[in-house]
């Protein structure tokens, strides 16, 4: 059974940081993509980032390029979205989502439940 978990999500003022974790299960990063979306209240969901399994090329939206940045660590099943450099205009839900397949494009197959994170002014 395929899962993605969140976590990381919380309150940071403008400027500050924060580490979403997307933990995996069901599938290894070879055969699949992993990205990261967020939606704000009233506005449609977005793409923010995108870890391609083909060769490991990592793809930013341009409202976040600069400031966040992917990693994963294979051995704990986990991507990691590290956001910097915050604006409250990044107050969104985030959630990592799998794509079956080595590259970044839709359909994301298989979704978390999704963090929360708020940026202060």
């Amino acid at each position: 059974e395929v899962q993605l978990v969140e976590s990381g999500g919380g309150l940071v003022q403008a400027g500050g940081s924060l580490r979403l974790s997307c933990a995996f299960s069901g599938f290894t990063l070879d055969d699949y993509a992993i990205g990261w979306f967020r939606q704000a209240p009233g506005k449609e969901r977005e793409g923010v980032a995108c870890i391609s399994s083909f060769d490991g090329t990592s793809y930013y939206a341009d409202s976040v390029k600069g400031r966040f940045s992917l990693f994963r660590n294979n051995a704990k099943n986990t991507v990691y979205l590290q956001m910097g450099s915050l604006k409250p205009e990044d107050t969104a839900i985030y959630s990592c989502a799998a794509h079956r397949g080595v590259k970044c494009v839709p359909p994301f197959d298989y979704w978390g439940q999704g963090t929360q994170v708020t940026v202060s002014s």
